[in-house]
């Protein structure tokens, strides 16, 4: 079914612009909660968010909008993504929702659904809601709403029960002014590390600003300048990780695939189209089955269930362990990756060593139309030409931002041969976005 509003990873945009309004979240709310009304007769959504400025604005319009149907809401305050799909549920609650954009600056905000099993909400249900969007709703009751005290407690519970003893490391932490700068610096302390944190003094617009997952200049310098053994960097809602080693180079989701992967003993593991072929390589020595997604740890979900694994993820550090959890988890994903470095004897620059990368270039176009760039035949034509060039020596994805304006470029192959496809294929998209 096609939805409008929903996109990869729930309703994204600028706060206070379409579609991100305080009327139109306020119409969101009344049609999720019909939508949960009708599946049990006293729904309980539990509402999160991260520590940009919109999202108290966006939270009271849609916990107003669940009230009028009838839903009784829970705040859980400011509180990483995965911890509220986990309360969710631990609690049984009907569903949950967590107001954030990620990684994207703090301008940009979101809502994101997850079902009483603490997954995302599906396709259907997320069409089911849009149909019910363009309805007028009659107010069904006068839900309630209290504040879950409980909420950080019970997900730090959560959280030290997976992880092992981290005494002796010495870890810096960058937690992007976002909604691990509390939970997180706890949890590596309670384990026993001794932390260094930075980025952890929110102010509403500060969030993923020059730091975090997307940004690890600053926390690779410091790592070596400091001397300590590692740092981790989150994003704004927390589910992503990228670890930096002790050298200070970056140990992103294809390092932590390859690390788990091992010393798991995993049969297989998911990835996506922009994972390195270096990656695919190795698994495949080590008797590894490799599978490709599409971007997005939607499909990589999918994937997984439908081949019955539990590792899979992505570059950006968002990476699913469903024997743990239903959903990624930044600060899950640390700690157990930490467990199999030391489970392993091996440093984690040794592992970073361990998987050699084919040399990759990424670049993000901006753009006016997105998918009327990408339905271009020139384009097409354009993509099928590049990958004959590689001959088999790379790769070439090309694709459109499932959250912002922006058509990605990613070129694999020969570090000779890359740049050059690389610039024909961005200077392409641009002169299409230009003339259509």
């Amino acid at each position: 079914m096609e939805r409008r509003y929903f996109g990869t990873d729930g309703v994204r945009g600028v706060a206070g612009e379409p579609p991100l309004t305080p009327e139109f979240v306020l119409r969101l709310g009344q049609a999720a909660g019909a939508f949960f009304r009708g599946h049990t007769p006293r729904p309980v959504v539990l509402l999160g968010k991260d520590t940009r400025l919109s999202c108290d604005l966006l939270e009271a319009a849609l916990a107003a909008g669940l009230m009028s149907q009838g839903v009784r809401v829970e705040h859980l305050g400011v509180l990483p993504t995965p911890g509220v799909a986990y309360l969710t549920q631990r609690l049984g609650a009907t569903a949950g929702v967590m107001i954030s954009a990620s990684h994207n600056p703090y301008q940009d905000n979101g809502i994101k659904f997850f079902s009483h099993q603490g997954d995302k909400l599906s396709d259907e249900a997320e069409a089911e809601i849009e149909a019910l969007l363009e309805r007028d709703l009659p107010t069904q009751g006068i839900g309630t709403v209290s504040d879950f005290r409980e909420a950080e407690r019970m997900y730090l519970e959560f959280l030290s029960s997976k992880g092992t003893s981290l005494e002796g490391l010495r870890i810096v932490l960058d937690t992007a002014n976002g909604a691990t700068y509390r939970l997180a610096p706890r949890l590596f302390q309670r384990l026993g590390a001794e932390v260094f944190v930075m980025f952890n003094t929110p102010d509403g617009r500060n969030i993923n600003k020059g730091c975090g997952s997307t940004h690890t200049e600053f926390l690779r310098a410091q790592v070596v300048e400091m001397g300590y053994d590692l740092g981790v960097a989150f994003d704004g809602d927390g589910d992503r990780a990228i670890l930096v080693d002790r050298m200070g180079r970056e140990f992103h989701g294809d390092h932590l695939l390859y690390l788990n992967a091992l010393m798991r003993r995993e049969p297989g593991v998911v990835g996506t189209l922009m994972s390195n072929m270096g990656l695919e390589v190795k698994l495949r020595e080590a008797g590894i089955q490799f599978y490709r997604t599409a971007v997005g740890d939607r499909y990589v979900y999918e994937k997984l269930k439908a081949t019955s694994l539990s590792l899979g993820g992505e570059q950006s550090g968002h990476i699913l362990f469903l024997d743990h959890a239903p959903t990624g988890d930044g600060m899950l994903t640390a700690i157990l990756s930490l467990e199999a470095m030391r489970r392993s004897g091996r440093d984690l620059s040794e592992w970073y060593e361990a998987l050699p990368m084919y040399p990759q270039l990424l670049r993000n176009v901006r753009v006016k139309d997105k998918q009327r760039v990408m339905g271009h035949p020139e384009l097409h034509r354009a993509i099928q030409e590049a990958e004959r060039a590689l001959d088999g020596q790379g790769r070439v994805n090309v694709r459109p931002s499932g959250t912002e304006p922006l058509v990605r470029v990613m070129v694999e192959g020969p570090a000779g041969v890359i740049e050059e496809v690389s610039n024909h294929l961005v200077g392409l998209v641009e002169r299409l976005d230009g003339t259509l």
